[in-house]
């Protein structure tokens, strides 16, 4: 009797790279912890718009798929880092000990990031072949089909001079690593005019800049509800409540006035016009990952009636971020497997200052964003089904 052919060995599932700045920070461990949490059945995708009907078919890698590394300037480990997390009640409790195995994983790829401040030993050139080389060696180490690099880490002040600050060292890095690249964060990034020739011939998509999360996406709400209802606001105020890491960066009031750029961006754009007032930053060490904010928003209705509309969002911003990084590492990832270039305008949707053009209202953006489903699917639909 001849012996049964035996069946080909399926090939692996390809994995893919996600390499975040600030890898150690509240964002990214909540990030990679949810993302393992999610991927074992543990919890529900909640805030995950990727897990919505509209992406399900459009080629996106799964959860389970995602390897995670970075650089950090910190050295506290991601199985403790998580458990402060869950101390403060921002991931769930035991969940830390539920995926201690992928949070040692993703520890043991985080490289030390820099430069540190006043560094004379290296140049900025040398720096960035020091990040891409990190970066090149996870994906090759790892067997990667590819990988994405994502900024999370803390607000830095805007370059006062012609030298790159580091967020654009390691956005340059993951250019020369062959990566795309996602600024989460008001960091100068790829925005400095230094990078602007290297981002246009990369060949490689790119996104942000500065995740829209609480105060803000209220903001591209309600702006353009304002504008459709005719009605005229006449100021706009803001004071933000927050502590943890990006409470101490937001301190400095040079890095205030990069997050609050993108704020008042918003207001400008949905409304045609910047009202009155200002948003506040206050460190208050003692809410931790929490934070409060406030708007108020004086306007005017029918035969000049003054009114006054009063918002109070309290939210814990790892929380609300993370999901966000995990849609946009796969939408990335996807688009650049698609041999998408340049900036991808269509995720708007996710930021306060997206890089691009595009509309600022968030129903616009969402819009934008369901359309771009059709450019990642393997065959893209008729004209007419997605008009």
């Amino acid at each position: 009797m001849s012996a049964e052919p035996s069946l080909p060995t399926p090939s692996p599932a390809p994995r893919f790279g996600v390499w975040l700045i600030g890898a150690r920070g509240s964002v990214a461990t909540t990030a990679i912890a949810g993302c393992a949490a999610v991927a074992a059945g543990l919890h529900p995708p909640t805030g995950m718009v990727t897990e919505t009907a509209p992406f399900t078919t459009c080629g996106l890698p799964s959860l389970s798929s995602l390897v995670f590394g970075g650089h950090d300037t910190v050295d506290c480990p991601l199985p403790k880092r998580a458990e402060h997390l869950a101390d403060g009640g921002v991931l769930p409790h035991g969940l830390p000990s539920a995926v201690h195995a992928e949070l040692v994983a993703a520890d043991r790829e985080i490289k030390p990031g820099g430069p540190p401040p006043g560094d004379t030993g290296r140049t900025q050139d040398e720096w960035i072949d020091v990040f891409a080389s990190d970066i090149r060696d996870f994906v090759r180490r790892q067997d990667l089909a590819g990988a994405v690099v994502i900024n999370v880490a803390s607000t830095e002040p805007a370059p006062t001079d012609g030298t790159l600050p580091p967020s654009s060292l390691y956005a340059a890095a993951a250019l020369r690593a062959g990566c795309p690249y996602v600024n989460f964060t008001p960091s100068t990034g790829l925005h400095h005019p230094a990078l602007a020739e290297l981002a246009a011939s990369s060949g490689l998509p790119y996104a942000g800049r500065d995740g829209k999360t609480g105060q803000t996406l209220l903001r591209s709400v309600l702006g353009p509800m304002f504008l459709q209802r005719a009605l005229a606001v006449r100021a706009w105020s803001g004071t933000n409540l927050l502590g943890g890491g990006d409470g101490a960066a937001l301190a400095d009031p040079a890095a205030a006035a990069a997050k609050n750029a993108g704020k008042e961006r918003v207001l400008a754009d949905t409304l045609g016009t910047v009202p009155e007032g200002e948003v506040h930053i206050d460190d208050v060490p003692a809410l931790g990952d929490w934070k409060t904010a406030w708007d108020h928003i004086a306007f005017d209705g029918f035969l000049g009636a003054r009114m006054i509309l009063q918002t109070t969002w309290q939210g814990c911003d790892s929380s609300l971020a993370a999901p966000l990084v995990l849609d946009l590492a796969r939408l990335t990832v996807r688009a650049r497997q698609k041999g998408l270039t340049g900036p991808l305008s269509e995720l708007g949707f996710y930021f306060k200052d997206p890089v691009g053009d595009g509309p600022s209202s968030l129903a616009e953006q969402y819009r934008d964003l369901v359309h771009f489903t059709a450019r990642l699917r393997d065959t893209a639909p008729a004209p007419e089904a997605h008009r």
